[in-house]
């Protein structure tokens, strides 16, 4: 048999297994994991890497509105180059329903931005923001058919906040139609008093950004969350979890029997509140939400990547430049926190921060780490077996890592639009050196390689999540 490629002399790494065996793939399929393969038209010497699924990051923002005058740093061309620059094969940004739109409207809209733009291939969850009994009686139901079938509800911020009446009424939507839900758990009301605090003690630097948002506001959300989605009995995912208070809540939520994801994010594992408190406001870069904490809410984090509270690592990538009237630095930002953009870049930085400090640590093993960077999110959010694996009959979508390369982030290596990257600096040891799109190098040695736009748009089946 000829293939179109083979991968020889590498070493397979999958969510549950390890193993040497050569990579046949033809029409963009892994159609042969076998010793000796030796005829196709392209033959790539694996010798030292690591041979693992693509990335799929399920947690990413891309040209999504942001308010006025605020405009996000990546469109589709760039956010989708650099993802694959860290080994990436799937993105799954948010569409969001604004006030007044129907979620096809959004989706309409949505799809056009990213038409013909894409390095890799994308599958959108829908930001439910006004859940009329059209969006949750007729509309979500049908989507739900059509492949769309991952929605998020916010419990903070102006606009995006859903009363619990409205939570668990598109709770039980999704439960009837079979979507899947995740929740940004934070109480709306306490941020506010606290900020309100803040300003009357004339404290408007962005450090205070992370006070106004404390572990206390999260884990109550959290709890909330997961009583709700109890009293319906829907199971849920609660995204970017950042302490040991909000980890519990998931951990008391399992025992009771409830069907929860937890994901946790690099933010929440290698940054600290005190990266806020910098000197004019370098902190701006670092504002996000939750905001990262302390050591401890570190440690804590590591420990539900190793235990398995979290399902998933995510990079919540929510890119705004930072020396830009339209991000960080605008006008009302730059005199109080309130106005800064909620976000940081991360989409290309997400898998080696996790290969360095968790596999090259000792703090997890290698399946695990596929587990939590690329098959759980396929299986979650139904692109399983396609994505997320290594196996006979799934997409060809691989990265080839070198677990031996030291590389130093800084922002010009990773091709997003943002000005700059939290992580400057830092040290990673292990990065992809090779990025597959069914069969198709696209990233090789931190080179673009093919000018083609070639990702796709994924419809998906319904979670495993059941």
């Amino acid at each position: 048999m000829q293939f179109d490629t083979i991968i020889k002399n590498g070493t397979v790494v999958t969510a549950s297994d390890t193993y040497r065996c050569d990579v046949g793939i033809s029409a963009g399929k892994i159609v042969a994991l076998a010793e000796n393969l030796n005829t196709a038209k392209e033959i790539i010497d694996a010798t030292g890497l690591l041979i693992m699924p693509g990335g799929i990051d399920s947690h990413v923002h891309i040209s999504q509105y942001s308010g006025d005058g605020i405009v996000m740093a990546d469109d589709f061309a760039s956010a989708t180059l650099s993802a694959a620059m860290g080994g990436n094969t799937t993105v799954m940004p948010f569409c969001l329903q604004q006030k007044g739109m129907t979620l096809r409207e959004a989706l309409t809209d949505y799809h056009a931005l990213a038409k013909d733009d894409c390095h890799i291939d994308v599958s959108f969850h829908i930001i439910i923001s006004d859940p009329t009994s059209y969006v949750l009686g007729q509309e979500l139901p049908a989507l739900v058919h059509d492949g769309y079938t991952s929605v998020k509800i916010f419990m903070t911020y102006d606009g995006l906040r859903l009363r619990d009446d409205q939570i668990l009424e598109t709770l039980d939507s999704a439960r009837k139609s079979g979507a899947l839900v995740l929740v940004h758990c934070e109480n709306e009301d306490v941020i506010r008093f606290l900020i309100a605090r803040h300003e009357d003690n004339s404290e408007f630097a962005p450090r205070y950004h992370a006070s106004s948002r404390p572990a206390a506001a999260e884990r109550e959300a959290t709890h909330r969350a997961l009583s709700l989605a109890e009293v319906v009995d829907t199971p849920i995912v609660i995204v970017h979890v950042s302490n040991r208070q909000a980890m519990e809540e998931i951990q008391r939520a399992r025992l009771r029997g409830s069907k929860v994801a937890g994901e946790t994010c690099p933010q929440y594992l290698v940054l600290t509140a005190d990266d806020l408190d910098t000197a004019e406001l370098e902190g701006a870069k670092y504002v996000c939400s939750p905001p990262p904490r302390d050591q401890a809410s570190q440690e804590a984090c590591w420990e539900g990547i190793e235990n398995g509270t979290f399902d998933l690592f995510s990079s919540d990538h929510c890119p705004f430049r930072y020396a830009a009237p339209e991000g960080k630095l605008n006008a009302k930002g730059k005199e109080n926190f309130r106005w800064i953009p909620n976000g940081i870049p991360g989409v290309a930085t997400r898998l080696p921060i996790l290969f360095s400090e968790g596999v090259g640590k000792g703090r997890i093993e290698l399946n695990r780490f596929v587990a939590l960077t690329s098959t759980n999110h396929a299986k979650l959010y139904g692109l399983y077996p396609q994505k997320g694996t290594i196996a006979i009959g799934s997409d060809a979508d691989l990265a080839l890592w070198d677990p031996n390369k030291s590389v130093v982030i800084t922002n010009d290596i990773l091709h997003h639009g943002a000005d700059y990257t939290p992580y400057e600096g830092m040290t990673v040891q292990g990065w992809p050196v090779r990025v597959m799109l069914r069969g198709k190098t696209i990233i090789y040695d931190g080179k673009h390689v093919s000018e083609e736009r070639n990702g796709t748009y994924l419809k998906r089946q319904r979670s495993m999540l059941k």
